[in-house]
């Protein structure tokens, strides 16, 4: 039987494929045409089961896909109209890997869970559309997973690539198996905050994989951030007073582990001058992004904070699509935007401003937009409602996490040495 050539490369030779690509800002009418990395609205990378072994039950249609063997190639398809590759599950990904089950889709692809064949475990492959600017975005990430990968010496802090290859046109990336997503986890737990001591160590290390980057993610959110293990327990929901013991929503899950891991670096950048094109998913954007005053490292920083508030409230901090909707929702919660970047903005962030101030409430799109900004509580508020104790502070943290002006904003090194972190230490 003839053998399908796939071009496979390990890990050590990770650098050998083209560097540039282009810009995959979907929100901006224009095309940068600055530094090596550009930023992308990515899509989600998520686990909804835990590990499973493959079935050792063999059935006619496993064995044989018209006509070749098991570990042979499945027949060719033609990708759908977006250039998703097309696959049926129990077919090979190559005679390595036996695809076992789809684990996520994004603008990116599809991610599988596959059984390696060689290592004897459960991989996460993510199949990436085969269209040329989405090929060249894989392997800028391919690109800066191997520079990641030679500051976490111990893979502690991102997830770890094990290969990669060229199939059919699609560029293949093999990771390790990971659990839920944080956003999965919420999702799954009725969008149940997690408890404060929880919350406190994943902000720990998230603060310290941000200070060892040496990069900026420019895409931190709760899809891209991923717990270790897909092992949970049950506890009781005291919240929920008005469930009795019967009903399965008095019970919350719990991670057993609070290990986490960041993916997802397709957007990964390193600090140039003047860039200043739309990056960060729209709910974890950064002010200085919305108005085009430029941005680096502190971008990440502001995105950490929301994500916070998320695993303490079980809903995204601010819920819109539409930036003046989003600047005043910051106002509402935060405090007015500071008058030195609102007379900074750019020409495409002019129209929000008026007379030196924030447009709002006299620009809102519609009536509901306006309530959707007034139903907001102030931060401090906010955090009150949902947690017993740190509430005080949690509440300081955020607000340096959360400051307008980047310059201003606490760094990883600053934020890790706050009484948040720092009581608790004392407290064990």
């Amino acid at each position: 039987m003839e053998m399908e050539r796939v071009t496979e490369f390990p890990f050590s030779n990770l650098d050998r494929r083209p560097r540039k690509r282009a810009r995959l800002g979907w929100d901006v009418p224009q095309v940068p045409k600055v530094g090596l990395f550009c930023g992308q609205e990515v899509g989600n990378v998520t686990s909804f089961a835990p590990p499973r072994a493959p079935s050792d039950h063999v059935t006619s249609s496993s064995l044989f896909v018209k006509g070749l063997a098991r570990n042979g190639s499945p027949p060719w398809r033609e990708d759908d109209k977006d250039g998703h590759y097309m696959f049926a599950l129990g077919e090979n990904l190559t005679s390595r890997y036996k695809i076992h089950s789809k684990m996520g889709e994004g603008t990116f692809g599809q991610v599988l869970e596959c059984w390696d064949r060689e290592r004897k475990e459960m991989v996460a492959i993510k199949i990436v559309r085969g269209i040329k600017k989405y090929r060249e975005a894989a392997m800028i990430e391919i690109e800066v997973l191997q520079q990641l990968a030679k500051h976490d010496k111990g893979g502690n802090r991102c997830v770890q690539i094990r290969n990669w290859f060229d199939y059919r046109n699609h560029i293949c990336i093999v990771f390790e198996k990971l659990g839920s997503s944080l956003y999965d986890f919420l999702r799954k737990n009725n969008y149940r905050s997690f408890p404060i001591d929880l919350v406190r160590e994943i902000a720990r290390q998230l603060l310290e994989f941000m200070h060892d980057l040496c990069m900026i993610h420019t895409d931190l959110k709760p899809e891209n951030v991923l717990l270790v293990s897909s092992e949970y327990i049950k506890v009781p929901d005291y919240k929920s007073s008005s469930h009795t013991p019967k009903d399965s929503s008095y019970f919350k899950r719990m991670p057993k582990s609070s290990a986490i891991k960041v993916i997802d670096f397709g957007s990964t950048t390193y600090e140039r001058p003047d860039q200043n094109y739309i990056v960060s998913t729209r709910h974890y954007r950064a002010p200085e992004v919305i108005l085009g005053l430029g941005w680096t490292y502190p971008c990440d920083i502001w995105s950490v904070g929301c994500i916070l508030v998320e695993l303490c409230t079980g809903e995204a901090l601010f819920q819109t699509h539409e930036n003046l909707e989003h600047l005043a929702m910051m106002e509402r919660v935060l405090g007015p935007l500071p008058q030195h970047m609102l007379k900074r903005v750019d020409r495409h962030a002019e129209k929000y401003v008026r007379r030196g101030r924030l447009d709002w409430p006299e620009g809102a799109a519609s009536r509901e937009s306006i309530k959707s900004v007034m139903k907001l509580p102030r931060l401090q508020n906010l955090i009150m409602q949902h947690v017993d104790h740190s509430a005080g502070d949690l509440t300081h943290l955020l607000q340096g996490l959360l400051r307008y002006d980047p310059t201003d904003r606490l760094t990883a090194r600053e934020a890790l040495r706050h009484p948040f972190f720092t009581r608790d230490q004392l407290r064990r």
